[in-house]
């Protein structure tokens, strides 16, 4: 019987195949490094926004814990333990903000979270560009407005004086309907606002997400007989369910995150009973009254909350298979 010889094989780790593979003697990580330079200098403003304005502000809430006094410092102020939650929990208007918060934070997500998804789906069926080149731009366009002009254009439509639909109102009825000082119309005007200044911003995650099906599958329903409105419903939505699994479990975690300038450009006195929130609780506790870890206390009691709400939505993701992590 005969007998093949075994073929020596050459050492990959060998400088000599080292050297063939690598004329320039580089590693390909230090190749692949210096490649993406370019990707990692526009990656660094990104970067540097995070740790500045998200993470070194997270040391500040040792505050939470100290009765904090400039004369001291933030380090030299005595430690008071929890007393500064005590304090908070023992105010009678405490469990009233954190109940308007959880209300208007609810009505944003849950009633405005479908709005971006129906305005996506219906810009997508939109077959002429031109048109909907035109439309994307006027529902973008709120979201690069500050909240200061939101908040002039509500009182130009809602005002019981001067306001246009009072106008309206007047000359049917005779009568002008206070829109801003009533909590039912105030949280309608709120939520409406909200959902009309954001809503094409957000639309734009949701048309890239439906850029990923593929045409054909559209094509096949269209052969089938399917309406659009089946089509919608059993391509386009499971198609971008992840999207939506992943948008909804973010926006859990702004859950008790009202955010402060809309709430308080549109309030007032007469509707605080509905509008006192968290962020402006913290504004007129810890800047107009100089008490600053009550406010940071409260601060993280709010951030606790939504990263308890993350996990909590991110678990029940799981369970279908659409978690984040």
């Amino acid at each position: 019987m005969a007998f093949n010889k075994a073929v020596p094989v050459a050492d990959a780790s060998s400088p000599e195949n080292q050297a063939n593979r690598n004329p320039s003697g580089r590693s390909v990580s230090s190749r692949r490094w210096k490649a993406n330079i370019p990707l990692l200098l526009m990656f660094l403003p990104g970067l540097l926004f995070y740790i500045l304005f998200k993470y070194l502000p997270i040391g500040g809430l040792i505050l939470a814990f100290k009765d904090y006094n400039f004369a001291d410092g933030v380090l030299g102020s005595p430690w008071v333990g929890l007393q500064n939650f005590e304090t908070i929990f023992r105010q009678p208007q405490t469990l009233n903000v954190i109940r308007n918060t959880v209300v208007l934070s609810f009505l944003n997500v849950f009633v405005g979270f479908p709005f971006p998804i129906l305005l996506a789906v219906m810009l997508n069926e939109v077959r002429r560009s031109w048109y909907k080149r035109f439309i994307q731009t006027i529902v973008y366009l709120p979201h690069f407005f500050s909240w200061v002009i939101i908040g002039g254009f509500v009182v130009t439509l809602f005002s019981v004086e001067s306001g246009t639909i009072n106008n309206w109102i007047e000359a049917i009825t005779g009568k002008p309907y206070p829109f801003l000082f009533e909590p039912g119309s105030w949280i309608s005007i709120y939520v409406g606002s909200g959902i009309w200044k954001e809503m094409g911003f957000s639309a734009i995650i949701y048309l890239a997400a439906l850029t990923a099906i593929d045409p054909s599958l559209y094509e096949s329903a269209s052969l089938d007989g399917a309406s659009k409105f089946r089509q919608i419903w059993h391509i386009t939505l499971p198609g971008i369910s992840s999207t939506i699994i992943i948008m909804f479990i973010l926006s859990m975690g702004r859950l008790m995150e009202v955010g402060f300038d809309h709430v308080y450009v549109l309030q007032n006195s007469i509707v605080s009973g509905v509008a006192e929130v968290i962020s402006t609780f913290m504004y007129r506790v810890g800047l107009q009254g100089g008490q600053f870890s009550l406010s940071a206390a409260m601060g993280m009691f709010e951030s606790l909350i939504g990263f308890i709400l993350v996990l909590a939505a991110n678990a029940v993701a799981r369970k279908f298979g659409k978690g984040l992590w």
